[in-house]
């Protein structure tokens, strides 16, 4: 028997799962499908930041299109290391695309601008 706390809403209710994937504890759907994926493949959204080219934005922040198996966010996090943006961007702009070979892709949280 596992225990987890479900973060799906702010209620945060105190679930059980067993190795049959029984779930208890979750007061609504959502707490059941977030324990079973968390026993079976947890995933998160990754928020990081990535280098740029540009003195008055020294890092840009990004963050994943949608949650990434948690199992390669150090691997993840290796090969945004690499990046080094050259180009002006705008908010949810594609950074990196098909991360690590996910389907997923990498965009960015904040516009980088030229000057005016």
């Amino acid at each position: 028997m596992k225990k987890l706390t479900c973060i799906v809403c702010p209620v945060g209710c105190h679930l059980e799962i067993d190795e049959h994937l029984h779930v208890t504890g979750n007061r609504c759907p959502r707490g059941e499908s977030y324990a079973v994926v968390e026993m079976t493949s947890p995933r998160r959204t990754l928020t990081t930041t990535v280098k740029t080219v540009f003195p008055e934005c020294p890092r840009l922040p990004v963050k994943s299109k949608s949650p990434l198996p948690k199992e390669l966010l150090f691997e993840i996090m290796s090969e945004l290391d690499h990046i080094l943006i050259e180009k002006h961007v705008k908010i949810g702009d594609i950074i990196v695309s098909n991360i690590h070979q996910t389907g997923i892709d990498m965009i960015a949280t904040k516009a980088i601008h030229p000057h005016s």
